[in-house]
Parts: structure tokens; sequence; C-alpha cells
């Protein structure tokens, strides 16, 4: 393998992961988005803005964990 290569290797910390809303079960998935809330496909959650809510129940981002299936 390539250094070239090896640098486009997603790490684990760069996979995408989903998220849950504690309050009412809202998953939020890095990889999906939210498109028609104006979020692109790959957004990972650490990178919405602090004052995000959950679309579904109004929840501050702080409200929600890594959910594992």
């Amino acid at each position: 393998m390539s250094t070239a290569e090896a640098a486009e290797k997603p790490t684990a910390d760069a996979q995408m992961k989903r998220w849950i809303c504690v309050i009412c079960g809202f998953i939020y998935d890095d990889a999906v988005g939210m498109p028609e809330h104006g979020i692109a496909a790959g957004t990972r959650f650490e990178d919405l803005p602090d004052d995000w809510i959950c679309p579904e129940c109004g929840s501050p981002k702080s409200a929600f964990e890594i959910y594992e299936e």
C-alpha cells in the first residue's frame, strides 16, 4: 500500500457514527445528514453548530449519545 493510499484510508475517528436523542429516540446519522434541513450527507455530529437542536423534540445537542445497535 502506498503512502497516498494509507492517507485515504479512514481511521476509527473518521468513521461515520449515529447519534440518538435520549429524550425522544431520534437518530442522527453522520453518513446521511439531514438534507431536508440543510445538513449535507457526511456532516459529522461534532461539526453541527453548538446551538443545533433535535428536529423531533427540540432537545439540545447535549441530549445526544452515540448510538450503538
